[in-house]
């Protein structure tokens, strides 16, 4: 099986994460594509594969030589996202893209004037959707990369390599993907994640991640007599929504600036709830956003009484970064391996989160390479099969320079 006949399998399961579950993993239907992987894994030859009751799946490529090499992973996520239906995907390859508009179904186009990614892409085969439905290329893509290096690196005995440990996981794409990662179960001194963007991104930097929730409680009144007595709950949250800075959103930030993003409203008179996700990638920064939300709340209050504004905040995640830094040789081996593989470097911070964050600060480095895709969470969502190509052999390579790291 090659690396696209494996991905197009792969789309056919139907695994979309729920934000509203309150089960592990977040939908039945994950655990349907993971006993798939579980056979597959131990079909292609991997050894001490197990899937626990959550749906984590682990196995071992064994090291083909004596040599003292440190055990490496890799890992990638099964679920796809609930911002976009996963069901029924109908994924067709693109041969040698002219780099013009992709009629993806009747009145559905794709467009390089409104995804401009596209022309990075004329020349080569693109796997894209019916414009119904996401490909699921987040992260099925890495998947079939990594399984695809391990059948490689299988049949080239000729590549000396250490143990090579592989995890597949549910739930990434609602933020709980490495909760459950049994990380000494998994037995590695580092590990990377393959779930990055396009050809030769790497990353190591990502948000300090919080999610708030603020409450307001209202006070209604018939509004022929609620001069002095009514508090409009609606209004209170539009007042503290406003409060917030309106040039620090995601719609208007890039790069290093952080934000803060309103999710969803609920509201009429008597309560309403605004619900917040709060980013930074300066720690300090990070810290200073949520004494800020917390104030806005606080003069709420000062202004319409106590308890009208309560406000909850939570940590999510961290910046890997302040774990990757005393490890670079992590990194190192990844700029050699893209060297190698003719594939040109993108280091660049992540806009969002990995599971590689909450695994490197449960002590296992774990930055993130890419996987190929581009438009995630959409039915714009695309991947090169080059891309995907070139994923695996940057995959083999890590294997082979880290059996040389020691020397």
């Amino acid at each position: 099986m090659n690396i696209v006949e494996r991905f197009l399998q792969y789309t056919k399961f139907d695994t979309q994460s729920s934000e509203e579950s309150q089960t592990v993993p977040s939908t039945p239907k994950q655990l349907v594509f993971a006993q798939y992987l579980k056979e597959e894994m131990e079909r292609e030859g991997l050894t001490d594969v197990e899937m626990d009751e959550k749906g984590y799946l682990y196995g071992t490529l064994k090291a083909n030589t004596k040599k003292e090499i440190p055990t490496i992973g890799f890992i990638s996520h099964y679920d796809t996202s609930p911002d976009c239906s996963g069901a029924g995907i109908k994924a067709r390859v693109i041969e040698h893209y002219d780099g013009g508009d992709i009629e993806l179904s009747p009145g559905i186009i794709s467009s390089p004037a409104k995804f401009p990614e596209l022309s990075a892409h004329k020349g080569e085969d693109l796997i894209v959707t019916d414009g119904t439905t996401l490909l699921g290329a987040d992260d099925k893509a890495g998947i079939a990369e990594i399984m695809q290096a391990m059948c490689f690196l299988r049949d080239h005995d000729e590549i000396k390599h250490g143990d090579i440990r592989v995890g597949f996981n549910p739930d990434e794409e609602i933020g709980m993907g490495a909760h459950h990662f049994d990380v000494e179960k998994f037995g590695c001194e580092w590990a990377y994640t393959i779930d990055g963007g396009d050809l030769g991104e790497l990353e190591y930097e990502n948000f300090n991640a919080a999610g708030a929730k603020v409450r307001f409680k209202g006070v209604s009144v018939h509004p022929g007599y609620a001069k002095g007595k009514m508090i409009n709950a609606n209004r209170v949250a539009a007042e503290f929504a406003a409060m917030l800075p309106a040039d620090e959103t995601p719609e208007t930030t890039e790069g290093y600036q952080g934000f803060y993003h309103l999710l969803g409203i609920q509201a009429n008179i008597e309560k309403a709830q605004l619900s917040y996700i709060i980013r930074d990638h300066d720690r300090a920064r990070f810290e200073q956003r949520k004494v800020f939300i917390r104030e806005c709340a606080e003069k709420i209050n000062e202004k319409y009484g106590a308890g009208v504004c309560e406000i909850e905040v939570n940590d999510q995640y961290y910046n890997m970064k302040e774990k990757i830094d005393p490890n670079m040789h992590v990194i190192d081996l990844v700029l050699k391996a893209m060297q190698e593989c003719g594939v040109p470097s993108k280091v660049m911070p992540i806009r969002g989160g990995t599971d590689g964050a909450q695994l490197s600060f449960k002590g296992l480095p774990c930055p993130n390479i890419f996987a190929g895709g581009v438009n995630f969470h959409g039915p714009y969502e695309f991947v090169s099969i080059q891309v995907m190509e070139k994923a695996m052999q940057v995959i083999v390579k890590i294997c082979e320079l880290t059996a040389g790291y020691n020397d």
